[in-house]
């Protein structure tokens, strides 16, 4: 069955003027509004319309980005339905590119913007923390990057969990995990409501892998990789990628978010960040001084 294509039409008063992504529940346009000028509109799928869940988990995902504002989460504009069961949410633009794109042609990034990116995004999700929302995807896909300004805006809350949820009112059943293997923390593979500390987890594997260019563990598939997870340690910063060392202040932080137990992480995914640019603050000083004069290429390489 074709994928319906709304190019050219309008819809609740928005002009769709490109598809500029898909995904197996929704299709996203660039927009044109006569009020809020460029925006996003996300669209829900024609074969999902008549799906409970999925209408429940679309209207979620909208509930819960309204309720999170912050400079580095893209603004909800509206959200509705513009005919029975054709529910629509309309977002900021937001400039740039995907920070996977990015990290995927620049890694490894200079230690600097590695620590802007880092707390931008803190400074989201712990918005989203205060909220009572934990986000559960973190990954670089779900967060836009305009290096030329250095801005973060974090998107898409489409699996994201209220913390005062009742289990009966979950979307996902007990026993299976959400979230995205390479990203997600080790306790939510066993499927249950998660705490904060998991979003950190995240955010601490999005820091390493644009320090490296590598992720923490080394698993072929899904299922090694689950193993993985659940069994073995992360690899050390410093062992990421052959001839790139990073200060001990530097590989200490990121290995702390990225602690196998929730307990044993930062208190919270601000001090994780503020933990790494102090770190790296203090380790560029050192530097300076010819303390770790051994690092090479980690300070000061201009960005691409």
């Amino acid at each position: 069955m074709p994928r319906e294509q709304l190019t050219g039409t309008s819809l609740a008063g928005y002009a769709l003027r490109d598809l500029i992504g898909e995904g197996g529940t929704s299709a996203v346009y660039r927009a044109d509004h006569p009020q809020h000028g460029l925006v996003a509109v996300k669209v829900l799928r024609e074969k999902l319309r008549d799906d409970k869940t999925a209408v429940a988990r679309f209207v979620r995902e909208a509930q819960y980005g309204a309720r999170v504002t912050h400079p580095n989460v893209v603004r909800t504009i509206e959200i509705g339905e513009a005919r029975p069961g054709m529910h629509y949410l309309a977002i900021e633009w937001a400039t740039g590119e995907l920070l996977e794109r990015y990290a995927k042609r620049n890694a490894p990034i200079p230690i600097d913007e590695v620590v802007d990116i880092v707390r931008q995004i803190a400074g989201a999700v712990q918005a989203a923390h205060a909220a009572g929302i934990i986000h559960r995807d973190l990954k670089p896909e779900n967060v836009m990057y305009d290096p030329a300004a250095r801005r973060v805006k974090l998107l898409d809350f489409g699996i994201a969990a209220d913390r005062d949820m009742a289990a009966e009112d979950r979307l996902t059943r007990a026993g299976f995990f959400v979230g995205t293997l390479m990203y997600v923390a080790p306790e939510a593979l066993s499927g249950e409501m998660v705490t904060p500390a998991a979003d950190q987890y995240s955010l601490a594997t999005i820091a390493y892998f644009l320090l490296t260019g590598c992720h923490p563990f080394t698993a072929k598939g899904p299922r090694e990789m689950f193993t993985q997870l659940l069994t073995q340690p992360p690899i050390p910063l410093n062992k990421a990628r052959p001839g790139l060392l990073f200060p001990p202040a530097v590989e200490s932080v990121v290995m702390q978010g990225l602690a196998k137990q929730p307990g044993a992480r930062f208190p919270d995914v601000l001090s994780f960040a503020n933990a790494l640019q102090t770190a790296a603050n203090t380790s560029a000083a050192g530097s300076k001084s010819g303390i770790f004069s051994r690092v090479k290429g980690v300070f000061g390489r201009k960005s691409p």
